[in-house]
């Protein structure tokens, strides 16, 4: 075992990066995807604050799937996802996200739903002699 060091004549390493099958973003790319990004965040916030549906379970339900249509849309204009690049694997992996924000999203909504029913009413005379 030697502990010499190699010439620098004999190493010669040759990086070829040939992965790069799409080019980034364009700034129209980036600026549609912005607007579609802030109409995704609005319209919810418009469906809470206005009341649209009577129904908490409606309301629930559509803002989830803005949740899901904004991530697609993160994924598509800023991540540079597609069918097409990587044979594929990025297709993969927005179902996989897509699999993971529905888990996430309904457990949430199952949590909440079952501290709701599952806590003790209080009366507004009970909160005021609790410490």
């Amino acid at each position: 075992m030697s502990a010499r060091a190699p010439a620098s004549d004999d190493v010669h390493v040759e990086v070829v990066h040939d992965h790069h099958e799409a080019g980034h973003g364009s700034r129209r790319g980036y600026i549609t995807g912005f607007v579609l990004a802030a109409i995704l965040t609005a319209i919810p916030f418009w469906l809470v604050m206005a009341e649209v549906f009577t129904d908490h379970r409606v309301t629930s339900l559509v803002i989830m799937a803005f949740a899901v249509v904004q991530i697609v849309v993160h994924m598509v204009y800023f991540l540079h996802m597609n069918a097409r690049s990587e044979g594929g694997w990025t297709m993969m992996a927005l179902i996989f996200t897509i699999v993971l924000v529905v888990i996430a999203l309904s457990g949430s909504l199952w949590v909440m739903y079952h501290l709701n029913t599952n806590m003790m009413p209080v009366s507004p005379s009970d909160m005021r002699t609790m410490p």
